[in-house]
């Protein structure tokens, strides 16, 4: 009886601790719809799921401790932490995706950390006794450890015993004297989440980590077959290797960032970042594209998807030969519009020559000149340096119930003649759509009911932005995706202004050095369940400010094409067309035109 009773008092105290770690969890990260589950259990309901390790003992202290942490962190990561900006600006690699993930980690906990103390000495305790214990045996453990303390130590200020800071020295000492500059930049932007990814993005990228960890492990394994076969020689050589790569794990795969950056003093929120290596400047995004003012109630269900992922390969075959059915009839007028535009591009890229010059290739058009007088002196010509910049277009179309019929028709053959002409010309294209999940507000508005309806909620709907095609999928595996534009039931909503500003933000992390952007829009933004809770020019005002802002403080070249309706209240270059066969002096004159050189103001 007496052990019933010990066993059945241990159950209780387990349960009640669980009980308050889901009440703990519910409320840090402001979500009453968060289920928490321990150990292997799979939770079947659709609510958001935090999985935590099981409880093994009940005075198992570190590992209350540990329970305690890893729930805090994920239920702030549910708060803080927008998943399609973390998404969005995520780098290349499996080292480089760790190094991001632990970076956005410590924004989130820092976060957090500031406003609740409890929390900060929950996380602060747990990760003390995990990296003490560590057992640094390779390259990449080393890396990702002593990147993720170093961040820790510099943004929530922790610090390590003697024994831990002796053992990642080596490491630190370099990553400081890296990042040393960007620290300041990193903590004034942690409660702005792109401007704090695109920055932890673009120094990771640079640190080019995998491709040298690659070379690494090469070398460890000739290392390793070359002491097999020669045991004594080997020995020595295999030690001093070991040193070696302590010491150039990470200074190898770190650029020297202080002779490449460079950073602006205008109201601290603009820094810019020279790759010397191709000359590509990667801007980061000021604080909500010069509208500080818009906020949007909650992100967690917005979407960013592409088009494959929407519909099986069968309807979307069918979609397209729907939209087959459509081009066939402009079959000729597509043709000579699509050689004419080639035509004009391709010239821009034509050679030119400088005459009469005194040295340089021999002009043999002058030469009846020395034939008909001997003392006229021979004519050179030199090849002009004619530059024709590595260039992307986007096109961002408008996916509203509004477009539905002729206009989306002639929004995605637009798209389609672009795409398969403009590559032609080596000239990469992006096509990007957007719209919402639902009418009237979807899960967005039903949380914000739950919570009382609380006033002036700012933007009120789920956003649906689709990626029709990557700027480097061929025109011929995305084609099928067109046709998508034209279902029924997709076309819902529209909210251009954050749809300019995600089509901005995956601009701004390519490297091509001519960006257009180029929008297909029917007119206004229109959201019901937005504009029924806030001012009625919410979403308009929000659109010109962006629209402003990528006009004047960007280097991306923007072009609005009006389907039917005039946009130019919105943009500053727009057109108006209302038939696929307005769109050829559009092409063939605005397009053109965008390929001319223009001294526009970029961001300093």
């Amino acid at each position: 009886m007496f052990l019933y009773n010990q066993v059945e008092k241990k159950t209780e105290i387990l349960e009640n601790f669980k009980t308050a770690i889901g009440s703990t969890v519910k409320s840090l990260s402001n979500t009453e719809d968060v289920e928490v589950s321990f150990g292997n259990k799979n939770t079947k309901s659709n609510k958001t799921s935090i999985k935590l390790p099981e409880i093994e003992q009940i005075n198992n202290k570190i590992n209350y401790d540990q329970i305690r942490a890893v729930a805090d962190s994920e239920s702030l990561k549910l708060r803080f932490s927008n998943q399609s900006i973390f998404k969005s600006f995520e780098p290349e690699g499996n080292i480089s995706k760790k190094l991001y993930e632990i970076a956005e980690k410590i924004r989130y906990e820092k976060l957090g950390s500031n406003q609740f103390k409890g929390v900060k000495n929950n996380i602060n305790k747990y990760y003390q006794n995990r990296v003490n214990s560590l057992d640094l045996k390779s390259s990449e453990d080393k890396i990702v450890e002593s990147f993720e303390n170093y961040l820790r130590c510099k943004l929530l200020e922790i610090k390590n015993s003697k024994e831990l800071e002796k053992k990642l020295k080596s490491f630190k000492k370099d990553l400081d004297n890296k990042f040393k500059n960007k620290i300041e930049k990193l903590k004034e932007f942690s409660n702005d989440q792109a401007q704090y990814n695109s920055i932890v993005s673009s120094l990771i990228t640079n640190m080019s980590l995998d491709e040298n960890l690659e070379d690494e492990d090469k070398n460890e394994e000739e290392n390793k077959n070359e002491k097999q076969n020669h045991p004594k020689n080997q020995e020595q050589k295999a030690e001093k290797q070991e040193q070696e790569q302590q010491e150039m794990s990470i200074e190898s795969g770190i650029p020297d960032l202080e002779n490449q950056t460079k950073e602006s003093d205008q109201d601290g929120e603009e820094i810019q970042i020279e790759d010397k290596s191709n000359t590509d400047f990667r801007k980061n995004i000021k604080k909500n594209l010069g509208d500080l003012k818009y906020r949007s109630y909650t992100e967690e269900f917005d979407e960013i998807i592409k088009a494959e992922d929407l519909e099986n390969e069968e309807e979307l075959s069918r979609l397209r030969k729907n939209l087959d059915q459509q081009l066939l009839q402009l079959k000729n007028f597509i043709s000579k519009l699509a050689n004419k535009l080639q035509r004009k591009l391709l010239a821009k890229q034509n050679r030119s020559w400088d005459f009469d010059l005194e040295e340089g290739l021999l002009d043999t058009s002058k030469l009846t000149r020395i034939i008909m007088d001997p003392f006229n002196s021979l004519s050179f010509k030199k090849e002009k340096d004619v530059e024709f910049k590595d260039t992307l277009v986007t096109i961002l179309i408008d996916n509203s119930g509004s477009m539905r019929g002729k206009p989306i028709s002639v929004a995605a053959i637009c798209a389609d003649i672009l795409a398969r002409t403009l590559e032609r010309c080596s000239v990469k294209v992006e096509i990007l759509g957007f719209t919402t999940k639902h009418w009237k507000g979807g899960s967005s508005r039903e949380k914000w009911m739950k919570n009382n309806k609380p006033t002036f909620p700012g933007r009120l709907n789920d956003l649906r932005h689709i990626i029709y095609k990557s700027a480097d999928t061929p025109w011929r595996q995305a084609k099928s995706n067109m046709g998508l534009m034209l279902k029924e039931g997709l076309l819902k909503e529209n909210i251009d202004g954050e749809a300019l500003k995600w089509a901005y933000n995956k601009m701004s992390r390519r490297k091509e050095e001519r960006k257009i952007l180029m929008v297909i829009s029917d007119g206004a933004p229109v959201d019901d369940s937005t504009l029924s809770t806030n001012t009625s020019d919410y979403l308009e005002t929000n659109l010109k400010n962006i629209v402003k802002w990528i006009e004047n403080k960007s280097n991306i070249e923007l072009l609005a094409i009006g389907i039917g309706h005039d946009v130019t209240r919105y943009y500053n270059q727009a057109i108006k067309i209302t038939d696929v066969q307005d769109l050829g002096d559009v092409m063939i004159n605005q397009l053109t035109d965008l390929f001319v050189e223009k001294n526009k103001k970029t961001v300093h």
